[in-house]
């Protein structure tokens, strides 16, 4: 399985992995709709990026009503988007606070470890 290693010492707060990670996703450089967001902390002065983790628990394929998160062949958590209703079911049951809900496309949205190749 690939992971992607995020290092939160070594982040400048420069936000190019929402960047990156939004033109990934959308195929456009929209920092709102990535699924790697950085949180800035002591006012500023350090920053924690993080994702989803792809944990072993997987509390949002449990939570998820109608069976639209499920596991691709690169290990990653993935929703299908053709599947999700938009409960948000998932967003409260990530322990981790890692998986969004589109207000767009009205479905979640979360890392696929992007399509296998992070």
């Amino acid at each position: 399985m690939k992971v992607l290693r995020i290092v939160p010492e070594k982040c400048t707060g420069c936000m190019r992995c929402e960047i990156a990670c939004s033109y990934m996703q959308t195929g456009s450089f929209q920092p709102s709709k990535s699924v790697i967001r950085v949180s800035p902390l002591e006012a500023n002065t350090s920053f924690s990026p993080y994702t989803c983790t792809q944990c072993d628990e997987g509390w949002c394929m449990t939570a998820c009503p109608v069976e639209a998160i499920t596991i691709s062949p690169a290990g990653a958590k993935i929703v299908l988007e053709d599947q999700c209703v938009g409960c948000k079911l998932c967003t409260i049951a990530c322990a981790y606070g890692t998986i969004f809900y589109n207000p767009e496309s009205h479905k979640a949205v979360k890392c696929n470890l992007c399509h296998g190749q992070p």
